[in-house]
């Protein structure tokens, strides 16, 4: 294990070799604030400004709007002002408001505020692409977070501990801060220079003000920040803190005749702490010990019928916070991809291994997570451009229980792993010029042989680049990803045959190799943009990803085996004229092949999207998908090709600034040689009736017919015969939310999910004549007495005219689900950072072999299921050291 430290080091070390050679520039002129330090008594944090200090000195103004009429004066005027002492900021915020009985005041869960607000971020690395941000609603609620790669996005994952108040009178209303020194990073110096902007939003106006205008077509947005100096003998602050946990859980659920685990009620009791170390004036170390994430949202229900792993999104506290640092798309150019080097939802993930049971008398009790037993990162940025991120969790070794006829054993389902991550970047030229890298190491100890399956050990390591020109107006980027596995003949020979590459397929770029140990592969993309200076955006990308690449070991992968191009061209208008507030178009197209130089497919798609004046917002699009080369539909057989096909989309919402607004999806694909067609419906209302009760309904319809779905492949005379057919899908869903503040910090918040789903599935055939452009011509469609179907045993019998004397069984694969989900979370923040949490999780499910859907039937199978409830406690105290 110890080589992967010494990888990181060197990618550290050379990196740092290149930091000599490129130097710093780029100067630009901003606005200055001078902050004074406090004389005599501290402000108080009350919201109501009538210190001494506040009364003393200037107070800076002068806001401009950023949006709608950018640059211009604002509608209302605000002031503020920034003290500081030994050990903190102090801000305020006067925004004066001609008309203070339209200030919007909500009440919401911290990180979610709504109507007016105000907020000061601060870029204490003076690195002019990071900053602190900290935010308050008129109603006293708090949003906080860091800013990073200068693009102006909030990651609100970040909850410093530091104070506010506010208040409303007969001129507007005031936030009143205090920022702890000890929340920020900043260098040992004698005299500061960070920097500052100062924001303002005007709710009923849709308005954002900013004291350092900043234009909408500027490339970056930290970069343009003011300056704030008269910071002197202030000195990073190494704070120290632990906050242990104690949680206690009860479950019930319905018993199972005969399962001698399906007792219907468990409990348990953990422990656990989380702390916060600050290594060094930039770096800071976080840690957890045996974590508990039972206060976390369930992932909402889905049914995946593809070859294809499901991506849920992470929202476990510890891997959320500052996760921004880790993330590494496989392509340049495209920070929102899913397919990335680091997918943290793979540690703690469920077991892997199920053994199979007998039809009758063995059961089994399996843990549904794998049990983390200890985490840290280490995060920062150095004065000199570092940015460090290092990871590494260790997971338990996970066993289940078995009963066959009162005997009982365990077998392993998953083992003891080991998972390390580091990540660098160096600014250079004033971060004109990004150089970075990754590494992340899986490894296993795998001593079970119900294990071998897995691989020992994954390993990844990415370089990527970025330079800016113009002003950051131009962007190049890079990256080269490499990844190798290791483990047993067994691991190696099912990642080889598993949806990512199929092998074994004909016509695959590679062939299975059953006595490898060692699988390897790679990456590379490049993308050039225009991204600002202007109405006119513009760009084209290339990338490929090689056959060998694995990387779902510690990240996410979905496909390998292509190479594609696209390109785009988009023009923005941000200034309100005529009917409109501001108003957008872009084209794309791409086109892609496989490492055998087989074209697979290609598409175009033109979309455009607005606001008005009125505040309604709306988009639509048309999207042109050419013919697809499928070659993963059938599971490692050959490859089948799908006609192309014309998606249409439309979605608008009313006046989000009003107690009650909806919002309305559409969308609709319609195949070529009427092979199919799929439409979906969404509706939102959002109902908001009382400044601290907010409602919000969102049901869904969707339904599919599709000409092609796998159903199995059997051996027949010693050849392989791929069943396919047709599919009819419908699936009803709702999304309800509630969310109550008591206070800004207690707060009730409910979600409740009910799905139902039906798949039919008709019209079986037999692939005969794959990769044909005539669709039909690539099937046999069984008729007649060629198929039947057998009630008593739920299968299919096919004989099949092209095997005489051979009858294929196929089981009957229609289905339903339903489902009912819902987590209700009481949430008290009693002291900043130490938290009270009361949660109570529902989950119904049931499932049958009817494929055809029927709203009553479903409703009243999911009416009738019991259901598996989880209460739990969870309090954690924050103890400062």
């Amino acid at each position: 294990m110890s080589y992967r430290y010494k990888v990181f080091a060197a990618l550290f070390t050379g990196l740092m070799m290149i930091s000599f050679v490129l130097k710093a520039q780029d100067k630009q002129q901003v606005r200055t604030y001078v902050a004074e330090r406090v004389v005599g008594k501290a402000p108080v944090i009350d919201g109501k400004l009538n210190d001494k200090a506040w009364s003393e000195g200037n107070w800076a103004g002068d806001f401009r709007q950023y949006d709608p009429y950018n640059g211009k004066k604002p509608s209302q005027k605000t002031e503020f002002k920034i003290l500081y002492d030994n050990n903190n900021l102090y801000v305020a915020i006067r925004c004066f408001d001609t008309e203070p009985n339209k200030i919007v005041q909500r009440l919401t869960r911290r990180d979610n505020i709504d109507g007016d607000w105000a907020g000061v971020s601060i870029d204490s690395y003076f690195d002019k692409r990071t900053a602190f941000g900290f935010i308050v609603s008129a109603a006293g609620v708090k949003l906080d977070g860091k800013f990073s790669d200068d693009n102006g996005n909030i990651d609100n994952t970040w909850n410093p501990v530091w104070y506010v108040k506010t208040s409303k009178d007969s001129e507007g209303w005031v936030a009143e801060m205090r920022i702890p020194l000890s929340q920020l990073r900043f260098a040992k110096k004698s005299d500061m220079t960070w920097g500052l902007e100062v924001v303002r939003n005007i709710f009923r106006k849709q308005e954002k003000d900013f004291w350092q205008p900043i234009a909408k077509d500027a490339s970056g947005f930290e970069s343009h920040y003011g300056l704030l100096t008269g910071l002197k003998n202030i000195k990073p602050k190494k704070e120290v803190t632990i906050t242990p946990y104690i949680m206690s859980k009860l479950m019930t659920a319905p018993r199972i005749e005969g399962d001698p685990f399906a007792t219907g009620r468990t409990g348990a009791f953990s422990a656990g702490l989380d702390g916060t170390i600050a290594v060094t004036n930039d770096l800071t170390l976080n840690f957890t010990i045996n974590p508990d994430f039972g206060e976390v949202d369930a992932d909402p229900s889905q049914v995946n019928l593809t070859a294809f792993e499901t991506y849920f999104t992470e929202l476990r506290p510890f891997f959320v916070e500052g996760s921004s640092i880790f993330n590494f798309p496989l392509i340049a150019g495209n920070d929102n991809s899913e397919e990335n080097l680091f997918y943290s939802r793979r540690i703690g993930r469920p077991p892997q291994y199920y053994p199979d049971l007998a039809d009758s008398g063995e059961y089994i009790k399996s843990p549904g997570v794998t049990k983390i037993l200890g985490a840290f990162k280490l995060s920062g940025k150095t004065r000199n451009g570092w940015s460090i991120g290092a990871m590494e969790a260790l997971t338990g070794k996970v066993t289940a229980s078995l009963d066959s006829l009162g005997k009982r054993s365990k077998v392993a389902v998953e083992p003891m792993t080991n998972y390390f991550n580091a990540r660098l970047q160096k600014d250079f030229k004033n971060g004109n010029t990004i150089l970075g890298g990754m590494f992340t190491a899986t490894d296993r100890f795998i001593h079970d042989s119900s294990l071998f399956f897995l691989p020992s050990g994954a390993y990844t390591g990415g370089i990527d680049f970025r330079n800016y020109w113009k002003d950051h107006a131009y962007r190049l980027s890079a990256k080269i990803i490499a990844s190798s596995v290791v483990g047993g003949t067994q691991a190696i020979t099912d990642l080889q045959e598993n949806s990512r590459r199929y092998f074994q397929r004909p016509g695959a770029s590679r062939k299975v190799d059953s006595t490898a140990r060692l699988l390897q592969g790679t990456s590379a993309s490049v993308d050039f943009s225009k991204i600002a200076k202007g109405h006119w955006r513009y760009g084209v990308q290339a990338y490929m990803e090689s056959p060998g690449l694995e990387l779902n070991d510690q990240g996410y992968l979905k496909s390998t085996d292509v190479i594609q191009e696209s390109s785009w061209l988009e023009y923005d208008i941000w200034e309100p004229f005529s009917i409109f507030r501001s108003v957008g178009m872009n084209m794309s197209e791409w086109s892609g092949w496989n490492f055998s130089g087989v074209h697979t497919s290609s598409g175009q798609n033109l979309s455009s999207w607005g606001q008005f004046k009125n505040y309604w917002y709306g988009e639509f699009g048309i999207t042109h998908n050419g013919a697809n080369l499928d070659w993963s539909e059938l599971r490692g057989g050959p490859a089948v090709q799908k006609p192309g096909y014309w998606n249409y989309y439309l979605g608008f919402s009313t006046d989000s600034r009003k107690k009650v607004f909806l919002s309305l999806s559409f969308n609709d694909n319609v195949y070529y040689q009427n092979v199919g067609n799929s439409t979906s419906l969404s509706f939102r209302i959002h109902y908001q009736p009382l400044g601290f009760l907010n409602l919000s309904l969102t049901p869904a319809l969707s339904q599919s017919r599709d000409g092609l779905i796998y159903v199995t492949d059997q051996e027949v005379n010693n050849q392989n015969v791929y069943i396919v057919s047709s599919i009819n899908q419908k699936q009803i869903s709702a999304d309800l939310r509630v969310s109550l503040s008591f206070t800004p910090d207690l707060s009730l918040e409910y979600w409740g999910q009910p799905f139902l789903f039906s798949a039919k599935f008709y019209g079986y055939k037999r692939v005969q004549n794959p990769n044909q452009k005539n669709f039909e011509s690539q099937f046999y469609k069984y008729t007649g007495n060629q198929i039947q179907y057998d009630s008593e045993n739920n299968q299919y019998l096919i004989n099949d005219p092209a095997y005489p004397g051979s009858t294929m069984t196929v089981d009957n694969p229609d289905f339903s689900v339903v489902e009912f989900r819902s987590n209700m979370v009481l949430r008290w923040e009693f002291v900043p950072g130490s938290t009270l949490y009361l949660v109570w999780s529902q989950n119904n499910s049931d499932s049958n072999t009817i494929g055809n859907f029927n709203f009553k039937n479903n409703w009243t199978t999911l009416v009738n299921t019991k259901p598996t409830n989880i209460f739990l406690v969870k309090f954690s105290y924050r103890i400062k050291i």
